[in-house]
């Protein structure tokens, strides 16, 4: 038998068109660059466990004839955390659906923000000496502002519980 260029090229192409998936925003081609990562190395591992052969269990054939059932068996492994995942990354799509009806993960200010700093090390910075937005959360002068976020939800949200995944859509987006 003559090795193929295929298979190999497939495989290629599925983990680049995986990981393409997994660097989008958007949590649905995350979960379909994951489940394009899991067929590709499902591929990989039947490729690499060799030509098909007799089946072991049987025992009526030589040991030069029979197949290797150790990728078999990796290959079911693979395909349970794989179904695993994407049933743990479904419902994280569902509850962002829910929440902010909406499944696009949103550039976060606050990393931003951090990102603007200067390398200076953590060790040698002062809470005091920072402006107030710069300021760590729980900071001594940081209590005044949570005491008015606490009254600002409970006039938009009252009467409804936190944990509720009915809450209106977030203000300030209008799409």
């Amino acid at each position: 038998m003559t090795p193929t260029v295929v298979l190999p090229v497939i495989i290629g192409g599925l983990y680049a068109a995986g990981v393409y998936l997994l660097l989008d925003r958007s949590l649905t081609r995350v979960l379909l660059g994951f489940l394009l990562l899991g067929n590709a190395t499902n591929l990989l591992l039947l490729s690499a466990g060799g030509p098909s052969g007799l089946a072991p269990i049987l025992g009526y054939a030589e040991a030069d004839e029979i197949g290797d059932p150790l990728p078999q068996a990796l290959i079911l492994t693979a395909i349970v955390i794989t179904f695993g995942i994407a049933a743990f990354l479904l419902a994280l799509i569902y509850r962002s659906w829910r929440l902010v009806r909406q499944e696009v993960v949103e550039i976060d200010e606050e990393d931003r923000r951090i990102a603007r700093r200067s390398a200076t090390d953590a060790d040698d910075i002062d809470p005091d000496d920072l402006a107030p937005e710069d300021r760590p959360a729980m900071h001594e002068d940081t209590f005044a502002a949570d005491a008015d976020v606490e009254r600002g939800l409970a006039e938009n949200y009252a009467g409804i519980p936190s944990d509720d995944v009915d809450l209106p859509p977030t203000r300030g987006r209008n799409r």
